[in-house]
């Protein structure tokens, strides 16, 4: 049965709230790929040492669920209300499909790649989601000739930010990326109908949490271990946390209220955090016109997107 629409629902349906919180989502994951980076030096975790990446990936995540389980408790002033049957088994379902198994291929691929060849290809996500947005949508979510223009001067701008960068990986590490980029695209629509049925929180809790522990035990039984190097190790990973935790509940709640299309369009962001904070973080290379030219179309693209016609469901 359908749950009736919140405040909280009304709040993140409104398309202004839902720019500003869609970009602040793909800001929080756009600085996911350099602190990743990070942490697996501040771990002594080598990019072929995959037991031990899983583990990472693993704490990581049950910790985000922790978070948004004591964000939802405090915001509704009571315990979560978790769903029962077949739609608590769904949700699950949906953390190792969204979780598990796109953070397998995701932490393999960050180990393979610099953050701004990796930025460009995870930005393929994006254009996977407006494009399947249309055929499982149609005319509520239809592709139109504004927004396919929008998709390629964002494209553009995600080109145009790497050009110099000579950024470079391993063919499993791209491939790896894309398929991550693929399942994630799959999962929003698949995250927008159970979300509709039990409370975004509750679900974002459970999707971390089941795919987390997933990644941890597969990591654990394969001989996988964490062992932190410095004094910052801890707060990176706490801070991935928080990333993961806030964006979900963010990205959750955003594809429940909005078209998959106009909320897809800001993983744009993405890569252009990727490049800046690993050239800040991990010292990759920066030149700072290719980064402003890359902004001016990706934000021509966003508002060719968002002023794209939507016809009402």
């Amino acid at each position: 049965m359908q749950t009736k629409p919140s405040k909280l629902d009304a709040f993140f349906g409104t398309p202004a709230v839902a720019v500003v919180m869609a970009i602040l989502c793909n800001m929080l994951w756009g600085s996911a790929f350099p602190f990743i980076k990070m942490g697996y030096r501040l771990f002594a975790i080598e990019a072929t040492d995959t037991p031990s990446i899983l583990c990472f990936a693993g704490v990581r995540f049950m910790l985000g669920a922790v978070l948004v389980w004591v964000c939802g408790t405090a915001l509704n002033r009571r315990p979560l209300p978790m769903p029962r049957g077949r739609v608590l088994a769904e949700c699950c379902a949906l953390g190792l499909w969204q979780t598990a198994a796109q953070y397998f291929f995701y932490y393999s691929a960050v180990a393979l790649l610099t953050g701004a060849l990796g930025g460009i290809l995870n930005s393929t996500q994006s254009f996977m989601g407006v494009i399947l947005a249309h055929f499982l949508y149609g005319q509520a979510d239809r592709m139109t000739p504004r927004k396919a223009l929008g998709c390629v001067l964002g494209f553009g701008g995600v080109l145009v930010v790497t050009l110099g960068n000579h950024g470079s990986g391993s063919a499993a590490g791209m491939l790896y990326m894309l398929l991550a980029s693929l399942i994630f695209a799959c999962a929003g629509p698949w995250n927008k109908a159970v979300t509709r049925r039990a409370d975004s929180f509750s679900v974002c809790c459970l999707n971390l949490g089941a795919g987390g522990l997933a990644l941890a035990l597969l990591g654990f039984v394969l001989g996988g271990s964490l062992h932190p190097q410095s004094g910052a190790a801890v707060p990176v990973l706490l801070f991935l946390a928080f990333i993961s935790g806030a964006g979900y509940v963010l990205w959750a709640l955003l594809m429940k209220n909005n078209p998959v299309s106009r909320i897809s369009v800001f993983g744009l962001i993405i890569p252009v955090m990727n490049v800046l904070l690993s050239a800040l973080l991990n010292g990759e290379p920066l030149f700072e016109w290719n980064y402003l030219a890359a902004l001016v179309l990706v934000c021509g693209g966003i508002f060719l997107v968002n002023r794209a016609p939507q016809r009402s469901k």
